[in-house]
């Protein structure tokens, strides 16, 4: 099939299990795009932390100045025990997430056919939401400081940032998405006592909201929002939200559709103007990397998604579809009791894919992959 387009992505490995997966999600990327006529050329770029110990650096000018010449990056994970906590996640990812404006963190939680959720009464047919958070701001990169530390008069002081400008671009993109699921959309946050950042919060969502009065939109607190999730996750469809909150309801969230490994995520850019990044949520478990014990399915589906930000639907489509069904096969979702070692799991859903007939794949309303390719306007 001869190919009419091309798109250039930077593969960060990374450390422990990320290479693993990464190769492997990667068979399913290239399959979607020889099926569907079209390329991805892929470069890697060494960043982590085997580059960190050589150079005291996590992430370098002339690296940056790489990855923002590609139309999208694919991260594996990031993590060594010896690299001391916060280094790799402050210095690398959270960077690149400043420098690359990737302010719309997208974190879908969804329960596919044949995976079982830990939590009773959660079915395929009551868990297909999206939780949106807002990825440059909060506690997260307001800074801090610590005085007479190692003392028992030592104090701390995180600072949180909140601007009407970033706040208002993640809702914006929240609402848009909400519209084109089913026009539902939950603010999430902690008005009842984060009253400034709250309210402007609340302030934001009701002025964006009215802009689309297609999409009903409500609230609920985020200590709230940790008991209805699992018991209800039907309840919701867009969740928009603050840095922090986003980061432990999404894993919450994570847990409700079949645990971490299973789930995908997007740090992007709406704007356009620099690459957005892709990645699993699962941590880089090196006491496994190289065993064939991880599964590659949440790398896969975060492929998927960097398609569908590409552009690239019926890929994207393909390529989830495929993950689905070959998760649904697998007796364990991760050790050596999965039926398939890491490599041989990429393979199953290259040929899914390979396979897969356009007209069978289906196209929801509600699917996030559409939603996702209409959205970014190419």
């Amino acid at each position: 099939m001869s190919h009419t387009r091309t798109h250039r992505v930077a593969v960060i490995g990374g450390d422990g299990i990320g290479p693993d997966v990464t190769a492997a999600a990667l068979q399913g990327v290239h399959a979607a795009a020889d099926r569907f006529g079209f390329r991805v050329d892929t470069t890697d770029v060494e960043l982590g932390a085997q580059s960190y110990l050589d150079t005291g650096v996590a992430l370098d000018e002339e690296s940056t100045a790489r990855l923002r010449e590609h139309d999208a990056v694919l991260l594996g994970a990031v993590g060594d025990p010896r690299v001391p906590p916060g280094v790799l996640e402050r210095g690398l990812i959270v960077a690149l997430r400043v420098a690359f404006r990737q302010s719309v963190n997208i974190r879908p939680v969804r329960l596919y056919p044949g995976v079982t959720s830990p939590v009773a009464g959660v079915t395929a047919g009551n868990c297909d939401l999206v939780i949106i958070r807002e990825n440059t701001e909060g506690l997260y990169t307001g800074g801090g400081s610590t005085a007479h530390a190692g003392t028992t008069h030592a104090v701390a002081l995180q600072h949180s940032v909140t601007t009407v400008a970033a706040t208002t671009e993640v809702v914006e993109f929240a609402f848009r998405l909400a519209s084109a699921r089913r026009k539902r959309l939950t603010l999430c946050h902690k008005k009842n006592i984060l009253v400034h950042a709250g309210q402007l919060w609340q302030d934001v969502v009701d002025e964006v909201g009215a802009r689309h009065p297609d999409v009903e939109h409500d609230y609920v607190h985020a200590d709230a929002m940790c008991q209805h999730l699992p018991l209800d996750p039907g309840r919701f469809d867009v969740v928009v939200t603050d840095n922090l909150f986003g980061d432990i309801i999404s894993d919450l969230g994570a847990t409700v559709q079949g645990g971490l490994g299973l789930a995908a995520s997007a740090n992007h850019n709406p704007a356009g103007s620099a690459p957005s990044m892709f990645e699993p949520v699962h941590g880089s478990a090196p006491d496994i990397a190289g065993r064939g014990w991880a599964n590659p399915a949440a790398a896969a589906l975060s492929g998927a998604l960097c398609l569908a930000a590409l552009g690239e639907r019926d890929a994207a489509l393909a390529l989830e579809a495929a993950t689905a069904a070959v998760l649904a096969e697998l007796p364990a979702l991760a050790g050596p009791g999965m039926g398939a070692d890491t490599a041989g799991i990429g393979r199953r859903i290259a040929q899914r894919v390979a396979d897969a007939d356009p007209a069978a794949i289906g196209d929801p309303a509600t699917s996030l992959m559409s939603a996702l390719a209409g959205l970014t306007g190419r």
